[in-house]
């Protein structure tokens, strides 16, 4: 397994070993020992799938109060998958990073508390899958718009994304409830 650090501190690339031939492929997606000696000593609580279509847009989401950790990767398709910083505190506050996971590339992303994730689907369909940390507060959940320009997050975008009623009201980094 390699682990790469990305443009946000603490937000981190995983790409596992692949062992593949003429029959398909096998990898190894979790093992809490491999990741613990990584330096990835997480504890998960719940797995989550989404399907959805192409061009959807899901995020930017995150739970206040509760914060989840977040260990995303691609099952079928491609999507591209962005990180938010929203600690106040931090000197990356309100800045994003973003990585195409897909299918093909296997790769995983590590995004720890305090930050807020969305992605945006590139193929005809995508299955998505993550394991958290903390289990889904719905009294903690907030979110910020996906087009912020204070955050200025450089989508994939041929025209508009399909987004749910939730993701249109979302506030803007300025007005939103944010950690410490």
């Amino acid at each position: 397994m390699n682990i790469t650090e990305t443009a946000l501190p603490g937000v981190l690339l995983v790409d596992p070993k692949v062992f593949g031939d003429a029959r398909g492929f096998f990898l190894e997606s979790w093992n809490r020992k491999t990741f613990a000696a990584l330096g990835l000593d997480l504890d998960f609580v719940q797995d989550n799938h989404s399907r959805s279509g192409k061009g959807v847009l899901r995020g930017l989401h995150y739970q206040v109060n509760e914060p989840q950790g977040k260990l995303v990767r691609v099952l079928s398709g491609a999507v591209f998958d962005v990180a938010v910083d929203m600690r106040r505190s931090s000197p990356h506050f309100g800045q994003w990073t973003g990585h195409e996971l897909s299918a093909e590339n296997h790769r995983m992303l590590w995004i720890p508390p305090g930050f807020a994730h969305g992605f945006l689907v590139l193929s005809e369909t995508a299955d998505f899958l993550y394991k958290t940390t903390a289990y889904y507060a719905p009294q903690w959940d907030r979110g910020v718009r996906w087009d912020d320009a204070d955050i200025g997050v450089q989508w994939p975008l041929a025209g508009a994304p399909q987004l749910s009623a939730k993701d249109q009201a979302l506030p803007l980094i300025k007005d939103a409830e944010t950690y410490a």
